[in-house]
């Protein structure tokens, strides 16, 4: 009996252990998940693009020139009076980088200006609705405005957004060339009068709602429609097209 009996506390004893044994290999495996689910996550990589140009082969891009508060409350741009009101819906979308096809360089308008001191000032919002969709470029008042394309003008004009103003057309009249703010026209322009890159037709100012404090020219582009409005067209960013000098 007393055989028996040591045999019998031995299996038991035995049982007991392999039970604990195995016991210890689901703790272990949860203690593992744990830590490894504790361990802090690795920061993940971020990979920065920079986009291309697609539109045209621009001027290396230069600093942008401080820019003072905006000189004008309203668009230069004016549909004149009994006109079709074309220019809120043409001239408040957003422009072309440059017109597809547009090709010459434009000349720089304002004597003495070079690229690099001027801010494209072309997406800059004017109120919470519309864009600037043109370059204000400061000069001293009485700076010389130059033809930045041979062509015609095709429009003097005066209005209260935009004062005294010229618009020019391209030789195709495909394009045309808005100047704004001036101070008074060069002596002997006139309308129908065919122009050369370079030649004086104005000057620098700050007429319309331009600040007076702060004399500039507003230069837009658009490219005109079938009807060839010297006031309507499609908006166009004439940054990338400005030529060095």
């Amino acid at each position: 009996m007393k055989q028996f009996g040591t045999l019998i506390l031995g299996i038991v004893l035995g049982a007991a252990g392999t039970l604990l044994l195995i016991s210890r290999v689901p703790l272990d495996d949860r203690a593992d998940k744990i830590a490894a689910a504790t361990q802090p996550a690795a920061a993940p990589s971020v990979t920065v693009a920079t986009a291309g140009n697609p539109a045209v082969t621009a001027p290396p891009a230069a600093p942008a020139a401080a820019t003072a508060a905006a000189p004008e409350a309203d668009s230069a741009h004016e549909v004149p009076a009994g006109s079709l009101p074309a220019v809120g819906a043409a001239m408040t979308g957003i422009g072309s980088t440059a017109a597809a096809g547009s090709g010459a360089a434009l000349l720089i308008p304002v004597a003495g200006v070079k690229l690099t001191q001027i801010a494209d000032t072309y997406t800059q919002p004017r109120g919470t609705e519309r864009m600037h969709e043109a370059l204000d470029i400061p000069a001293p008042l009485g700076t010389p405005v130059y033809a930045v394309v041979d062509g015609k003008i095709a429009k003097l004009f005066t209005s209260k957004p935009g004062g005294l103003t010229i618009y020019q057309f391209d030789p195709a009249e495909k394009y045309s060339y808005y100047y704004a703010h001036l101070d008074h026209y060069a002596t002997t322009l006139k309308e129908g009068q065919q122009v050369k890159r370079g030649d004086l037709i104005g000057y620098v100012g700050t007429t319309g709602n331009a600040n007076p404090s702060a004399p500039h020219l507003h230069f837009a582009m658009f490219e005109l429609g079938p009807e060839k409005n010297w006031w309507q067209g499609k908006p166009v960013n004439p940054y990338p097209l400005l030529a060095h000098q």
